[in-house]
């Protein structure tokens, strides 16, 4: 349902991103060969290999942190062109990515907090509608928090950020974050809350490295 309906009323933006995209070398080369974010496309046993620091590693350890897999996105169903419908499963993809990029969990403030930076930085309705309406499902002190502190954050880390859209992903697993984040104009926001420790999601990254280096043929 939540997906059906960013379909339908992503329409308007949808041509305005493609524009993005096409004034990106980057941008150009996505739409060219059209990738995919899943397990299949995605050796998470070897960015667990990349070194600590690379946004790969980074972002093997988020998703060990926060318990998710990047299988869990919905196919566009109702975008007729073929371009803009990829445009929209490409910002659907990448949503864990900038997930990654920011530092943010997946509990429900941080995802609120995600979905106002992302309105500011593509401008999807159903971004803004889930963080005008979201915040309801808030105890009084987390909604408090929301609006002091996070919101500031991401409508301006958001708004005067690189359009991420344009962003080929996948050629910079090896590129270290915290440059990628400067090249971005991205800053870390408030400290958020998460139900895992770090450490814990590194050790988990590094057992899974260690288990993929015994394999044969293990190479990056």
């Amino acid at each position: 349902m939540v997906a059906a309906l960013g379909d339908l009323t992503s329409g308007p933006v949808l041509p305005r991103l493609r524009e993005a995209m096409l004034e990106s070398a980057e941008g150009r080369q996505i739409l060219k060969e059209r990738p995919r974010v899943n397990s299949e496309t995605v050796d998470m046993n070897k960015l667990a290999m990349l070194p600590e620091g690379t946004f790969g590693n980074a972002y093997v350890t988020w998703l060990e942190r926060c318990g998710v897999t990047p299988d869990t996105r919905e196919p566009v169903h109702y975008v007729d062109d073929p371009e803009l419908a990829y445009v929209m499963q490409r910002y659907r993809e990448s949503h864990d990515f900038y997930h990654c990029l920011c530092g943010l969990p997946v509990n429900v403030e941080s995802e609120l907090a995600l979905k106002f930076f992302e309105f500011a930085n593509l401008g999807l309705p159903m971004a803004g509608f889930a963080a005008a309406f979201g915040h309801l499902r808030l105890t009084h002190a987390k909604r408090e928090r929301l609006f002091r502190e996070f919101v500031p954050w991401a409508v301006k880390c958001g708004g005067s950020a690189q359009s991420l859209i344009t962003v080929y992903w996948e050629n910079r697993w090896e590129q270290n974050i915290a440059d990628m984040k400067k090249e971005f104009g991205i800053w870390d926001p408030p400290e958020p809350r998460w139900s895992r420790p770090l450490s814990e999601a590194k050790a988990a990254a590094a057992k899974r490295a260690a288990a993929y280096a015994q394999q044969p043929s293990s190479t990056l």
